[in-house]
């Protein structure tokens, strides 16, 4: 449940943001009329992000057996993946993004584009949302099954979420209350660096089930006995974290490396801003 609070928090706070910045630049430039076109695209967005998860889920259902693991190594690995992205994308992106929105928004009311202030909340919406149904559905699939309960409380915490971003949103811009966006995505992002890695180990898991990668050594190690995945604690740090009881050698080869390579990479990009910013100086 926290994991898809998290995921739903800091996806909904990214599409709150843009949405935001849209309507802030109608409010300096005294156009609110235009808004309606903004809750239009956002709306429609919601409506579509909500299918895409629907239908997730129907196709999961669908396998069985070897196909189902299948699906669900491929979805965990997908997710990984996007969520990657996701977050570089952020790190370069954030500080340019409001610059760029309200750019955006002065062009289409000068050119009298109406349409493109709809399509602007539409494509922030649509993708952060898309992302999401994909994010919890990975989610479900890496917790072990414990009745309807695990999927009910992981979509359960992905719309607390949700509202909870909904509500940070309404008071950064509506209220003189602010939130350190940069220092926000920072440890959101060291929380969903650790999650990806765990999704890259739950998908090697399903691949070593299915043959498609050597185990090499199963298990590595075995902690079933001491912090079984079945228990509270359990599906919480495995959800999370990506907690295995008892991974193959390659599970922690994989959750190890993407680590280490990703976080790697993210201090190399840290780093470039400040180096060009003296030069220029």
């Amino acid at each position: 449940m926290l994991a898809g609070f998290l995921l739903a928090l800091r996806e909904g706070l990214e599409a709150a943001l843009v949405v935001g910045i849209v309507l802030g630049a109608l409010k300096k430039t005294n156009r609110m009329d235009r808004a309606p076109k903004v809750w239009l695209g956002a709306g429609l967005a919601a409506v579509i992000s909500l299918m895409a998860a629907i239908l997730l889920n129907l196709i999961g259902a669908e396998f069985e057996g070897p196909g189902e693991q299948a699906f669900e190594g491929i979805t965990m690995l997908l997710a990984a993946s996007v969520l990657t992205w996701m977050i570089f994308w952020m790190q370069k992106q954030g500080r340019q993004i409001q610059i760029g929105l309200e750019a955006d928004v002065k062009g289409a009311l000068s050119r009298g584009h109406d349409w493109t202030l709809f399509s602007i909340a539409f494509f922030a919406v649509v993708r952060e949302g898309i992302e999401l149904a994909l994010f919890l559905t990975a989610v479900n699939f890496s917790v072990p099954a414990a009745g309807v309960e695990a999927p009910i409380l992981g979509w359960l915490g992905g719309l607390l979420g949700l509202v909870a971003a909904a509500i940070v949103g309404w008071l950064m811009f509506d209220t003189t209350a602010k939130l350190n966006l940069r220092r926000f995505f920072q440890l959101t992002s060291i929380v969903l660096i650790i999650f990806a890695a765990g999704l890259i180990g739950h998908a090697i898991g399903e691949f070593n089930e299915l043959g498609w990668i050597p185990s090499i050594v199963n298990p590595l190690y075995d902690f079933s006995h001491v912090l079984p995945e079945s228990a509270v604690v359990g599906q919480f740090l495995r959800a999370l974290f990506g907690y295995s009881a008892s991974p193959s050698l390659t599970e922690a080869i994989g959750y190890v490396a993407y680590f280490v390579v990703v976080v790697g990479l993210i201090r190399r990009a840290g780093r470039r801003p400040v180096a060009r910013a003296t030069t220029s100086a």
